[in-house]
């Protein structure tokens, strides 16, 4: 017998009664059946399906569930009850001695509905299992824990504006985790909290539709609606959950385009070319993509065949362009009247139309300072070639396109003809020759032309002028080539030895026609005679036979050529005929004119030994060349050897009185004044080894009376010892004196920057510059005691 608590309390008295009646029909059995009958009629001793128990419990006490028992179960404490399956000794326990089943955890029958659960009577000293193993189920009791959840939210739905009243928007659905085949928890109402009266919900389906009719996207485009979703039915105590809805009204074409302006003012300079831009329209539409795609033309004006409207790539905007050149003298304004209309249409809305809008647009053009123009894209001329210097042989005109109609300058742009040919009168426009022209050497001028504003020099026009030079029969013929015949002296009469043929730089307009003869002094003589074959050509023949070399070698025969086109130009040219030996076919052997010509027999040996020769006599001849560059040289220092001048400078200056270490020039006038230690660290003058042909400087009466004299001496001195040295140069060596030291109160006391003047100098202020310069003052000046004297 298993026990139930609670609301089972029925179901518990109906298993109670069938557990005496089956513990009846186990008493009623005789005594005298055998044990084995027993065995084969196997009887439970209780019986069970499943237990209920409600979800959620909250209590602190285990939630009793129900209670197993045996009838074999006497009440001293032998059976042992043992529970096992699903949450068996963690969800469940059992009381191993009086059957009583509890739930020790909170159950959820969203989580798990239902345990089955197995269930065995034993005896608790042997073990011996005193029931067969039976299974039951505990099926969890649904309560209403759960509100309705909308699981996607918050939604996003759209709807056409002006919609109709019942239009749907969205289907929403709630989820209620409860069982719904229990009683009310699941059964979900829907119901609108936000959004009316725009729209509605259907309380039991969810579908949420339009409650409002023609609502406008351009008055209000955004609607947000709260849904409530609650159990029970709705009714009081039942649980909710809610959602939003972000409803769009999406756009229709239910709005005819405007232009913002009845009238539009544009302007647009002459200067600008076909396919600009004069300007940009829009009529505008409040509805948005597709719907506010418009259409423009042009449908009346008299600016329409001279201006043209295209949509721009985003097809809101007219884009007016120029179709034709504009000209401010010819036409200042244009007028046109432009359509703005809807790309795509809705049928439904035609009543709200029409969907187009008409404009005016004024265009103004605007005045530009234009280059002058030419009265002719391009001008051709012809001329002769013989043409007289000065002859105007073309009038070029332009003018001014602008209203002011200023005066124009014509000139020759001088890169297109840099022979300068022609020249362009500056206010007629005539052009005329200045340089005799030649169809030969230039066939074909192609000048330009340019014009020029007076009042804005860089307004200028330009045009081409092509002149041809007209062929004028000016140069004579000649022959195309210089021939240089030959003759065997083998040759018999009227045998041909050349044909010859003319060319002539002129260009009859008929062709070319050359007429060949011999020239008068020619035309009698015994040797040759001349055919003309009348196609430009010409044969020379032989007169007669017996050619010899040792006569006469070479012929002079005069061609005279002359062609066809008057004036008549003629021209001789001579042919050189050549008497050579031939074999028995005509091969030329020799002639005197192949003077360097190897003879016929020569071989191949032969001409290997003469290459070897002159080899051998070329090798000889450097080697001379060779010895005679090696011979003994002159005796010269290579110092000495390539120098003509021997110009000994000391370009770095000294430090006027202050340089301590300058050359001391007194050792050429006195060297036992010379103060050794006081020389150049950096050179050793050369005037001091030859200071010792140098005599003493006697002073007499305070004038300098030999001074001319020490010069002399040292000159003489430095011949002596050049004419000593034997290795010594035929020439003199010259020591200059070139700079002075700085910082000198002397300045510069050089005679070569005094030459200017040709006047003797006065060296009386020697004696102002101090004992440095005594000397100075006693060779070439005054001494102060002795003033009277000079």
């Amino acid at each position: 017998m298993f026990k139930r608590g609670r609301s089972q309390v029925v179901f518990a008295t109906f298993l109670t009664l069938a557990t005496l009646v089956q513990g009846l029909m186990v008493k009623q059995v005789p005594q005298e059946k055998t044990v084995a009958e027993l065995l084969r009629r196997v009887k439970r001793g209780w019986v069970w399906n499943q237990f209920f128990v409600l979800e959620e419990y909250t209590g602190l006490e285990p939630l009793y569930i129900g209670k197993l028992h045996s009838d074999m179960d006497q009440g001293d404490g032998n059976i042992r009850y043992i529970l096992s399956g699903e949450g068996a000794n963690s969800t469940f326990t059992i009381d191993d001695s009086t059957g009583d089943i509890h739930a020790i955890q909170r159950l959820d029958r969203e989580v798990k509905s239902q345990y089955v659960l197995r269930a065995q009577a034993r005896h608790r000293v042997t073990g011996r299992p005193l029931e067969p193993e039976s299974e039951f189920i505990v099926k969890i009791q649904d309560i209403n824990d759960n509100e309705p959840k909308f699981l996607d939210g918050p939604y996003q739905a759209s709807v056409p504006e002006m919609s109709p009243i019942g239009t749907s928007v969205i289907h929403l659905t709630a989820t209620d985790a409860d069982d719904p085949t229990y009683g009310n928890s699941a059964r979900v109402v829907y119901s609108i909290l936000e959004g009316q009266p725009y729209f509605s919900v259907e309380p039991k389906t969810g579908i949420v539709r339009v409650s409002l009719a023609d609502m406008d996207r351009e008055v209000r485009e955004e609607y947000q609606v709260v849904i409530q979703a609650k159990d029970m039915g709705g009714q009081m105590g039942g649980l909710a959950g809610t959602t939003t809805v972000n409803i769009t009204l999406s756009d229709v074409n239910d709005n005819p385009p405007k232009f913002a302006q009845k009238l539009y003012q544009m302007s647009v300079p002459e200067s600008a070319p076909v396919g600009s831009v004069v300007g940009r329209i829009r009529a505008k539409d409040r509805d948005e993509g597709a719907n506010a795609e418009m259409t423009y033309r042009i449908i009346d004006g008299d600016g329409r065949d001279t201006f043209d409207i295209t949509t721009d790539p985003t097809n809101l905007f007219g884009i007016i362009t120029i179709k034709k050149t504009l000209d401010f003298e010819s036409k200042r304004s244009y007028t046109l009247k432009v359509e703005g209309s809807n790309r795509h249409l809705d049928p439904r809305y035609l009543n709200k139309g029409p969907f187009s809008d008409i404009t005016i647009v004024h265009v103004s053009v605007e005045d530009v300072d234009e280059a002058p123009e030419f009265s002719a894209p391009f001008y051709y001329a012809e001329i002769p070639e013989d043409v007289e210097i000065g002859t105007i042989f073309k009038t070029v005109s332009a003018r001014d396109p602008d209203a002011a109609n200023n005066s124009i300058r014509y000139s020759i742009e001088r890169t297109s003809d840099p022979g300068k040919y022609f020249y362009m009168d500056i206010t007629s426009g005539a052009l005329m020759t200045v340089l005799p022209l030649d169809r030969e050497e230039i066939a074909w001028h192609n000048i330009t032309i340019l014009a020029m504003e007076m009042n804005n020099p860089n307004m200028i026009g330009s045009v081409s002028v092509a002149v041809k030079v007209i062929d004028i029969n000016d140069n004579p013929p000649s022959l195309t080539q210089y021939y240089e015949a030959f003759v065997c002296e083998n040759a018999k009469a009227g045998q041909l030895i050349q044909t010859v043929t003319a060319t002539d730089p002129d260009e009859p307009t008929g062709g070319q026609h050359f007429y060949y003869s011999l020239a008068p002094e020619a035309a009698s003589n015994p040797n040759f005679t001349l055919r003309d074959n009348q196609d430009n050509s010409a044969w020379i023949l032989t007169r007669r036979g017996g050619w010899s070399q040792r006569e006469q070698s070479v012929y002079h025969l005069p061609i005279l050529v002359t062609d066809g086109e008057p004036p008549v130009q003629t021209a001789t040219s001579t042919l050189t005929v050549r008497v050579c030996s031939c074999d028995a076919d005509g091969n030329v052997l020799s002639c005197s004119a192949e003077a360097y010509t190897l003879p016929a027999s020569l071989s191949r040996g032969a001409l290997i030994a003469i290459l070897a020769c002159i080899f051998v006599l070329l090798v000889m001849i450097l080697l001379m060349l060779s010895l005679r560059s090696h011979r003994k040289k002159p005796c010269l220092t290579d110092e000495e050897e390539n120098v003509h001048e021997n110009i000994v400078r000391y370009d770095d200056e000294g430090g006027g009185e202050e340089d301590t270490e300058a050359f001391d020039i007194a050792a050429m006038w006195n060297p036992r004044e010379a103060q050794l230690g006081k020389l150049r660290q950096d050179m050793m003058p050369e005037i001091e080894s030859l200071s010792r042909y140098v005599p003493q400087v006697c002073i007499s009466g305070g004038i300098m009376a030999t001074g001319d004299g020490n010069v002399h001496s040292y000159v003489l001195s430095k011949l002596y010892e050049a004419d000593l040295d034997p290795c010594a140069p035929p020439y003199d060596s010259l020591q200059t004196y070139a700079y002075e030291g700085e910082g000198s109160v002397a300045e510069s006391l050089s005679s070569l920057q005094s030459a200017a003047s040709h006047n003797d100098h006065d060296y009386d202020y020697l004696n102002d510059w101090g004992p440095r310069f005594r000397k100075l003052a006693e060779m070439y000046g005054v001494i102060e005691a002795n003033n009277s004297l000079w």
